[in-house]
């Protein structure tokens, strides 16, 4: 499941997540969007997101991360073939505060990042509080983050959670407390490419 920024104005209509709006996207066959669009995050799902905003609709599409370009998550390719598809790419720039109006998403309030990590290269953003900018849309996607929402699938089984609720396994074989149960991917390494998951897939067959 994707993850919000905990900034005030989150919670109206129009907001959504990436991860959220790309299963609707591909689970429909046709998808309407009201208006302009602003994506948050630097990396490739934030980059998909706002690729297939514009190709649902006639609109602007506007992404907002805190890295500048260079430091980007995202790939150089993805990057460049969303400012083909006119994707507008801001660096520098975090989220403070989405402006509704009876309910619904008009803008978007950004700050200035000034930093993204500390002197031990630790995710700790700073920002300039004073300096900041509104941005007019009509949605909102969010790709900060992604979270594992296990339902009941591990029901009755032995599996362990860890404190970042991804299951615990053996680092080798991939199997689980439950020995007819293997994991692989980001529910259990975490946030990483599709190919970490096919690889751990192949590993624990083996």
């Amino acid at each position: 499941g994707g993850r919000k920024a905990g900034i005030p104005g989150e919670d109206a209509e129009g907001v959504l997540t990436a991860v959220d709006f790309l299963r609707e996207v591909g689970a429909k066959e046709s998808f309407d969007l009201e208006g302009d669009v602003v994506v948050i995050g630097g990396g490739n799902v934030a980059v998909d997101a706002a690729r297939c905003s514009g190709r649902v609709g006639e609109y602007k599409v506007s992404m907002f991360c805190l890295e500048d370009k260079e430091h980007m998550p995202a790939s150089l390719e993805e990057i460049e073939e969303a400012e083909e598809e006119n994707v507008s790419i801001n660096c520098g720039w975090g989220p403070k505060e989405i402006i509704s109006e009876n309910g619904k998403v008009t803008g978007v309030v950004f700050k200035k990042c000034v930093s993204v990590t500390d002197t031990e290269c630790r995710f700790a953003p700073v920002y300039d509080e004073s300096d900041t900018m509104t941005i007019d849309c009509k949605h909102v996607i969010f790709s900060v983050g992604q979270g594992i929402e296990w339902g009941n699938l591990l029901d009755g089984t032995k599996v362990e959670l860890n404190h970042a609720n991804r299951a615990v396994a053996d680092s080798l074989t991939y199997q689980t407390a439950e020995p007819d149960i293997f994991v692989g991917g980001d529910v259990y390494t975490g946030p990483r490419f599709a190919i970490d998951a096919i690889a751990a897939g192949r590993e624990g067959a083996i």
